[in-house]
């Protein structure tokens, strides 16, 4: 109080002091005693200083005018909204502002607890904020949300002075701004920066717009596929796409995101230089007001880490660690899935039980470290023997398993198909070699069971092929044995027999017949040179019986080889006498012979050799012999026909081949298949086939030929549908070189002339016994 008393005694002297000047004069100094002129004066200065009291009075109560109009204003209409509060919490004061900001009257909100206006979930903080500005006093800030008396709520910031009168408070006075669109820019910048931290995430992140078309990509995306942001933006999504999925699996997966919205799974992607890796992706579409697609938002996780330890664990559980083979394990799987492709398909198969001889000796002696190196090297042997699609499981120790599927034939064949695959595994393991250092014969034991559909469990198959392995290893070891007794019989006759046949070629034990064909009329105009064997135990063995074996050990080259050469002999001796120079002489070709590369060398070679004219001679290809390259067989046959070589396509009708094939081949010739002719008076389709043959081959301007007549009835129903060319035991059987030549020296004429029809029309013997007995009679 003091203070602003001296404040007011300086001002009162410094108004005297200005009336003075006003005044002009001064009075006397150290005058004692006053005239009523020097009283005069002090009235005077009385007066002026009054005046001067008074302007400034006015001046100043205008300024304070015009302040408490600006106060006002800045109180009712600031942006913040004022309330004052009274010390326990009710509103005394508030702002036009502020009763809008809190939603109702001021006469309303007057006396009303301010606590009303805080949500329940900040009730505690406004508590806890007002008894702290209260008890401590200044200035302090928090933000709340707030609820109108409408329920609507906004956020606020509430910045409270605590309010002091002669140090007591007397309240507090706060200025509320509503921050709700601060609060939500905020918010949506932090979703910003949550949205940029998970875009730039370790995930492979992609953006599209609804026609695929890549607009955004995150760097992992280009650690994981090679492509930069330049490089990827503006291409199609389709840019990852691999060859693993087919475009049925793309459709698939787009038509889910179309219905569902969103699509997740396992996929193989490319990278950019063009390498597969699997990925775990999940496609989203992103959908605008009216459900329309914007963008799609796509992830990628790179899971070839995952996938390997998946393989690795899989290896582990399934695949013997020394070999990479299947284990015991597998090897059941891989069982029962073939024996169910064998019911299904109505194959045969065959199971191989391997146990190597002496191994034992050879870990005893020399060591695991070998021995391991012996069990790698049998495993790569195994696989070297069998097919692809064929099993080699290791079971453990030094015994092995091979599973044999989709073996073609009667089970006599498909027991020697698996023959040649054991003895070519006996041959292989005899055949390796550790080291320089070590000596090692290695030679195995093999049982075989053979196995069609689920006749047999797979534990009966594998004791079965057990009992097997143990009975060769009782015949002395290196060799293989069947479970079944009757099937081993026929396999070591078949095997002897192979054994007899690679003899026969050095022995000249072959033979070549000559069955003849005739013509409408019966006469003579050509022969199919046919190879018998004529065994010293056998006697006779006609080609049914050999060929299938001579075909599985590879004698069948350099039987056709040896064929051809005897057939162009004779064709040239027949070229050599104006009598026979017009007959021919047709000739089967195996598939393997005609698809050796220098086939077409070999017979051209063959026929100056031996000086057989070309355009006589007739090579007889069948159906499936065509089907495996047809392109080369066209060039083979083209290259052939300019040397004047004949082709007839034998067995015609009982294979797959199809009218196109047969418009490019260059035919001259087709064979009605003998099954047909066989049955074609007892059954009408084959009557139905062979008419259409006939037909077939008159259009296209192809000889018909006709295989296997036997009868007269079959004859006369070939000449009525228009076959005219014949070949079959109603004329003759195949003959001897012999009986060859007395057939063309009954007549002195051209062998043209020469006629069957007689020797056979009246003939009263079966067909039956005729075939049966024609070839040793005309031999002897």
């Amino acid at each position: 109080m003091k203070v602003k008393r001296d404040a007011r005694e300086r001002h009162n002297a410094n108004l005297r002091e200005k009336a003075i000047a006003n005044l002009g004069t001064a009075p006397a100094a150290g005058i004692k005693t006053r005239t009523p002129e020097e009283i005069l004066h002090e009235l005077q200065v009385h007066q002026i200083e009054l005046e001067l009291q008074n302007e400034e009075l006015l001046l100043s109560n205008a300024a304070l005018e015009a302040s408490r109009n600006l106060y006002h204003d800045l109180y009712e209409f600031a942006p913040v909204g004022y309330v004052t509060l009274t010390q326990d919490g009710r509103i005394s004061e508030v702002s036009l502002n502020g009763a809008a900001i809190l939603g109702d009257e001021r006469e309303h909100l007057l006396n009303s607890r301010f606590a009303s206006f805080v949500t329940p979930k900040d009730s505690e903080s406004w508590h806890m904020h007002f008894l702290h500005v209260i008890q401590s006093g200044g200035k302090h800030g928090i933000e709340l949300t707030l609820q109108r008396h409408d329920g609507s709520q906004f956020q606020a910031r509430l910045s409270s002075l605590c309010l002091e009168s002669e140090q007591q408070t007397t309240g507090i006075r706060i200025a509320i701004s509503d921050i709700t669109d601060i609060t939500e820019l905020k918010q949506e910048v932090a979703e910003a920066k949550i949205a940029a931290t998970i875009f730039e995430s370790q995930q492979g992140m992609v953006v599209t717009d609804a026609n695929h078309v890549i607009l955004k990509v995150n760097k992992a995306f280009s650690d994981i596929f090679g492509y930069s942001e330049q490089d990827a933006v503006g291409k199609p999504l389709h840019l990852l796409r691999s060859n693993y999925h087919d475009a049925a699996f793309h459709d698939a997966m787009w038509e889910h995101v179309r219905r569902h919205g969103f699509w997740q799974g396992e996929i193989w992607n490319q990278r950019k230089n063009g390498e597969v890796l699997p990925a775990f992706m999940t496609i989203t579409a992103v959908n605008a007001n009216d459900e329309s697609v914007t963008h799609y938002v796509g992830t990628m996780i790179d899971i070839t880490q995952r996938k390997n330890a998946e393989k690795e664990i899989r290896n582990l559980a399934f695949y013997d660690h020394l070999t990479g083979l299947p284990n015991r394990r597998l090897l059941q799987d891989r069982l029962q899935m073939a024996l169910a492709a064998s019911d299904r398909n109505q194959h045969e198969g065959a199971l191989l039980l391997i146990d190597l001889d002496n191994f034992k000796i050879l870990n005893d002696t020399l060591g695991h470290d070998i021995g391991d190196q012996l069990l790698v090297k049998v495993a790569e042997s195994l696989h070297a023997c069998v097919r692809e699609g064929d099993t080699v499981a290791r079971l453990g120790g030094d015994e092995f398993v091979v599973v044999l599927e989709d073996l073609i034939g009667n089970s006599e064949e498909c027991a020697t198909q698996v023959t040649h695959i054991g003895e070519k595994i006996i041959r292989s393991l005899n055949n390796i070699h550790l080291t320089d250092e070590y000596e090692f014969h290695t030679a195995a034991s093999i049982g075989i069971a053979l196995f069609s559909g689920h006749e047999k469990s797979a534990e009966e198959l594998m004791k079965r092929a057990d009992l097997a392995m143990y009975q060769a290893k009782a015949a002395g070891r290196n060799t293989l044995r069947f479970f079944d007794p009757d099937m081993q019989t026929v396999v070591t006759t078949r095997a002897n027999m192979e054994s007899d046949l690679r003899a026969a070629m050095s022995k000249k034990e072959y033979l070549l017949y000559f069955q003849p064909q005739v013509n409408e009329s019966a006469r003579l105009i050509g022969f199919e040179a046919l190879v018998r064997w004529q065994s010293p135990t056998r006697g006779i063995v006609l080609p049914e019986e050999f060929i299938p074996a001579i075909e599985q050990t590879g004698l069948i080259i350099q039987l056709g080889l040896w064929v051809l050469e005897h057939a162009c002999d004779q064709l040239a001796t027949f070229g050599s006498n104006p009598n026979t120079e017009l007959l021919t002489v047709a000739v089967n070709v195996s598939a393997r012979q005609f698809r050796q590369l220098h086939f077409v060398d070999q017979v051209i070679g063959v026929l100056d050799s031996t000086g057989a004219n070309p355009s006589r001679l007739k090579l007889e290809l069948t159906e499936s012999l065509l089907l495996d390259d047809i392109e080369d067989a066209i060039i083979k046959m083209n290259a052939l026909k300019n040397r004047g070589v004949r082709f007839v396509l034998d067995d015609f009708g009982i294979g797959y081949a199809s009218l196109s094939y047969l418009k490019r081949l260059p035919f001259d010739q087709l064979k009605i298949d003998q099954s047909f002719i066989h049955n074609l008076l007892f059954d009408c389709t084959d009557a139905a086939i062979t008419k259409m043959i006939i037909g077939l081959a008159q259009n296209m301007n192809i000889e018909i030929i006709a295989e296997g007549v036997e009868t007269k009835v079959q004859h006369d129903f070939l000449i009525r549908n228009g076959c005219r060319i014949y070949q079959g035991y109603l004329f003759s059987a195949p003959l001897p070189k012999k009986a060859l030549e007395e057939l063309l020296n009954q007549s002195n004429s051209t062998a043209n002339n020469v006629s069957l029809e007689r020797r056979w029309r009246t003939d009263p013997i079966n067909v039956d016994r005729r075939r049966s007995g024609i070839e040793n009679s005309v031999s002897n």
